[in-house]
């Protein structure tokens, strides 16, 4: 129950943040955050990381919220936003770990982690 605290305290407005301003909003970031952490629980699935149990744990508390406020968006959307983030965010990981530019690298991993983190950030352990 204590996951939903942080998602719900951002979408009654508690804590301000514009990619939540309305329903369509919360819609597409929460299916933006559904298909970033598809990619990176199957990116962990790749590498044999045991944190994918708890990727897939954080991926499965996004489906909710997405499915709590899919009324509000059109299925399409919804998929194609799911389907953007996740290739998205699978080329930065691929480009993170298999990639001759230890600088390109570095920095597509950072912004891999800050994209997964503005998710997870959402949900409270």
């Amino acid at each position: 129950m204590g996951k939903w605290l942080a998602a719900a305290t951002v979408m009654m407005g508690l804590v301000p943040s514009p990619s939540l301003a309305t329903p369509q909003d919360s819609a597409r970031f929460f299916a933006g955050c559904v298909g970033r952490l598809s990619a990176q629980m199957e990116f962990q699935w790749l590498m044999s990381d045991p944190a994918s149990d708890e990727t897939e744990a954080w991926r499965d508390e996004m489906l909710s919220l997405l499915e709590a406020v899919r009324p509000d968006a059109e299925p399409r959307d919804i998929l194609s936003w799911r389907i953007n983030a996740k290739a998205a965010h699978a080329a930065l990981l691929t480009r993170a770990h298999f990639n001759d530019d230890a600088e390109d690298a570095a920095w597509a991993l950072a912004e891999a982690q800050r994209a997964g983190a503005a998710c997870t950030g959402l949900l409270l352990g």
